[in-house]
């Protein structure tokens, strides 16, 4: 990938059977880079990836530590809880938990959730952002299905956040 001005459609992916990792430059610093992709769901997160859906969904967000956990609120102040922030490391690194079965419905169990981890590398004025959304095997036999879903779904989040990044 060249320096510069990055074409928010330029995301870059590769996978495996149980992973997938989309990478992207953002033409921004790693610390900006971080703070918009944990302290700005809301703006560039998809609604329809979400359980209350468009035009409901009330709030999106991540608490920014280890253990915080990643949520929406709904109609009616619902909150659904959806992942948990392993590691909190910025502007370097973020790992956190993907508690949403193939079927949408919530995975309690940590241990039957995937795992995203993100990456964000310095490269000169701007920053190469690496998403890793991998164990899809504990997902059970929707496995590899959900893998080909998320991967579509990754470059569409991936293309909202270059966007966001951008406007900055």
């Amino acid at each position: 990938m060249g320096h510069g001005m990055a074409d928010a459609t330029d995301i870059r992916q590769a996978h495996d059977r149980f992973a997938l990792r989309s990478t992207l430059l953002v033409p921004t610093s790693a610390e900006r880079a971080y703070s918009a992709f944990t302290g700005k769901l809301a703006d560039w997160w998809v609604t329809e990836y979400t359980w209350s859906g468009p035009g409901v969904l009330a709030e999106l967000g991540m608490q920014p530590r280890a253990g915080g956990m990643l949520y929406e609120i709904g109609p009616y102040g619902f909150r659904n809880d959806w992942g948990r922030v392993l590691t909190w490391d910025p502007p370097r690194r973020l790992v956190f938990t993907w508690q949403i079965g193939a079927d949408r419905a919530p995975v309690p169990d940590p241990a039957r959730a995937s795992e995203v981890e993100v990456l964000f590398t310095p490269e000169g004025a701007s920053t190469l952002v690496e998403v890793t959304h991998r164990h899809f095997d504990r997902h059970g036999e929707a496995a590899e299905g959900y893998r080909e879903a998320l991967t579509a779904g990754w470059h569409e989040l991936l293309s909202r956040f270059a966007a966001i990044v951008a406007d900055d």
